[in-house]
């Protein structure tokens, strides 16, 4: 972390006087008095290290060299009364008393400041390092995740016409303040410290890139997001193939959804000839797992066809019911031998034009597998939630997702909050990992669920009211 001003007098140990200059200003260099001439970059601090009696005779001189000063911090071993008495005159700031003498505190702070700096370089190698890893696996939205998360703040990525292409962070609820700054549109920008990068150049500008960092370093916010505005004109510029293959599977497996003898035909001409299969979910606990390419070896392995999807959290597919104990097997495996976390539901076999069902009863099982903590959940063997939705009509699940219509937006819809209540519940409401699965702040977190108690009624410190609401937000998915 950059050094400021005052921590420079903490490590010295010597007295601040004079408020010329702030004590947060970052301090970036530090020069003999006889060498100054001017402050280098008025953000930034510069330290000029004199003896008392130079620095008194400098001080009461007058004219521009004093005008310099004061936006400098002169720094001596001296606490006389006649250096106090000029500094206060001059109107300039002093670290005045430091333990180390005169001969020897130049160097020390110069060596200060080096060794500072290196510590901030090897955090932007380090983070530049991670940001081209997560590149490789999830693309620009990966990118703009991990930047977030190392800069401690929130990153927008626009389109040359404003248009969002990805946040992360709380950028989904700063669009508006990062396209103002992005364009320079007479908007009211709440965050005056919000950082613009140009990703391309001229006419070959391809997104712009606005982030928002609280880390004490600002420099770094920007290294690593100007390392990150290369990393997305590359990716940008990249024809990717598999996004293709992605786009086209997840269009099929819609198909397959809708059912009937279109999702019979297509199965056929995708070389899947099975009466039945099994729908399956799949998620994993760390976002350092390449899912989808996991999952598309051991579909390789087992001589399955590629019948997956992306999904919101998840990857959804479809496998032969003889194949389904070869993924279970494969799923435990991996979490034993890489101690990371993977969740698999199973649904139970459906027909080939009748896909829905299992798919459906997949994604219910994950659920239960993440709020339990377990590898695997089959459909079949839910003995609680399960059983009671398929106890009641369609009127009694009606009238028990109505726990949560307070919670519909302006246009009817459940949304955002619902959202959050699913997976805060999921988490078994544990707001760290429940707010990085939403991408917000813990603080953001906390005030969505207090709405959401405001607005239902319910209480999430009552084991009845959870349980109420989790059978509400799954009578929705019927």
């Amino acid at each position: 972390m950059a050094r400021d001003v005052l921590s420079i007098a903490r490590v010295l140990g010597g007295e601040l006087i004079g408020d010329a200059v702030a004590n947060a200003t970052p301090v970036d260099a530090a020069i003999r008095l006889d060498e100054f001439s001017v402050v280098g970059h008025p953000g930034f601090a510069t330290l000029v290290v004199a003896a008392a009696e130079p620095a008194v005779d400098a001080l009461s001189a007058g004219g521009p060299r004093v005008d310099a000063l004061r936006g400098a911090v002169i720094v001596t071993h001296g606490a006389s009364r006649a250096l106090r008495r000029a500094v206060e005159a001059a109107g300039v700031t002093a670290i005045i008393g430091a333990t180390a003498v005169d001969t020897v505190l130049h160097p020390l702070l110069v060596a200060l400041l080096a060794t500072d700096q290196a510590a901030e370089d090897r955090l932007v190698t380090t983070g530049t390092k991670v940001l081209t890893q997560v590149a490789r696996r999830g693309g620009v939205s990966a990118v703009i995740a991990e930047l977030a998360r190392r800069i401690d703040g929130w990153a927008v990525l626009l389109d040359p016409h404003g248009h969002v292409i990805s946040t992360a962070g709380a950028g989904g609820l700063h669009v508006k303040d990062a396209v103002a700054v992005a364009f320079n549109r007479p908007v009211r920008v709440r965050h005056p410290g919000l950082q613009v990068h140009a990703v391309g150049i001229g006419e070959d500008l391809s997104a712009y890139l606005v982030i928002s960092s609280r880390e004490g370093s600002m420099s770094r916010g920007r290294d690593l997001a100007s390392q990150a505005a290369a990393l997305l004109d590359l990716i940008l510029r990249t024809h990717d193939r598999t996004t293709t293959e992605r786009l086209g599977r997840e269009v099929m497996i819609g198909t397959l959804l809708d059912g009937g003898p279109p999702a019979a035909a297509l199965l056929r001409r995708w070389g899947v000839h099975e009466a039945s299969l099994t729908g399956f979910a799949v998620t994993a606990r760390s976002k350092s797992v390449d899912l989808e390419r996991l999952v598309t070896r051991w579909l390789d392995e087992l001589g399955s066809a590629h019948l997956i999807t992306e999904e919101a959290g998840h990857l959804l597919g479809f496998l032969r019911d003889d194949r389904v104990d070869e993924l279970v097997r494969r799923v435990d495996d991996f979490t034993a031998d890489a101690r990371t976390p993977l969740r698999l539901g199973l649904g139970s076999p459906a027909t080939s034009d009748a896909l829905a069902r299992t798919a459906a009863e997949a994604r219910q099982a994950l659920d239960l597998a993440v709020t339990d903590g377990r590898a695997v959940s089959r459909y079949r063997a839910l003995p609680t939630v399960a059983l009671v939705l398929d106890r009641l009509d369609a009127g009694d699940g009606a009238r028990l997702a109505q726990v949560l219509d307070a919670l519909r937006g302006d246009d009817g819809e459940h949304g955002e909050l619902t959202r959050t209540l699913r997976v805060y519940l999921a988490e078994h409401g544990s707001w760290g990992i429940a707010a990085d699965q939403l991408g917000v702040h813990r603080q953001t977190l906390a005030n969505r669920v207090h709405r959401i108690e405001e607005l239902t009624g319910l209480s999430m410190g009552s084991p009845d009211d959870r349980t109420a609401a989790w059978l509400a937000l799954r009578a929705l998915e019927r």
